[in-house]
């Protein structure tokens, strides 16, 4: 069944596990997920559309961008049209952010310098940024998913696009994906010593830490099935 997402800015965990649901990986074939984003919506502040969330030698920090605001309002702004703001370097600051967090994790250095290249080439739409970054990590995770545009929009709950996991995964809101997944399990983050585990950020999180194995924390086993002896 196919999934139907937002648009997001190095999305959390919860997004990757999402898109990996349908995904199947065995000896002979590998099945990819289907996933649709959403195209047709307006833009929507305070949302994971330009947000994402790390793991700072402070805790938990949330990185965001600048959009231009057209005639003073972004509301009626289709996503796809939505610039991004460039005329402040919040392209530095975020790379610095990202170094200062993740610079002692064990996969950083294999990831860093390709992901700052999408950053530094200055994607003129949220939206293609959004995509590049996300494609990057679909690719870097082993994830196999087939992304594709919607044609159009359709009411909150619809299932023409498939699953409608729209505003699901959502900075203000607590969402269940992962429980539902059975992936609510710890892995290595570097300042958890100091702060513990924190769940769900930016999938980059997941990757720098555990490089290859995303893979296998996005994907649940499937429990065994036992006969019930007589």
């Amino acid at each position: 069944m196919p999934v139907l997402l937002n648009t997001a800015y190095f999305p959390p965990v919860s997004y990757f596990a999402a898109m990996a649901k349908e995904f199947t990986l065995s000896p002979d074939r590998v099945i990819p997920s289907l996933v649709y984003v959403e195209a047709c919506e307006n833009y929507q502040k305070q949302s994971y559309r330009n947000r994402c969330c790390i793991y700072s030698g402070a805790g938990r920090q949330q990185l965001s961008f600048p959009i231009v605001h057209v005639n003073g309002s972004h509301n009626s702004i289709p996503i796809t049209e939505v610039k991004v703001d460039y005329s402040v370097d919040w392209v530095t600051r975020h790379e610095r952010a990202i170094v200062s967090a993740y610079r002692t994790s064990a996969y950083f250095d294999y990831y860093a310098d390709e992901l700052f290249a999408i950053l530094d080439s200055h994607p003129d739409t949220l939206f293609r940024l959004n995509w590049l970054i996300t494609g990057f990590f679909i690719s870097k995770t082993g994830l196999s998913a087939d992304m594709k545009m919607t044609g159009s929009f359709v009411p909150y709950g619809s299932d023409l696009y498939g699953v409608d996991m729209r505003e699901v995964i959502h900075p203000k809101k607590k969402n269940t994906v992962l429980a539902d997944l059975d992936l609510e399990k710890p892995y290595f983050q570097v300042f958890s010593g100091k702060y513990g585990f924190i769940p769900d950020l930016s999938i980059m999180d997941l990757l720098f830490n555990e490089g290859p194995d995303s893979l296998i924390y996005l994907k649940s086993e499937p429990k065994c099935q036992h006969d019930v002896p007589e």
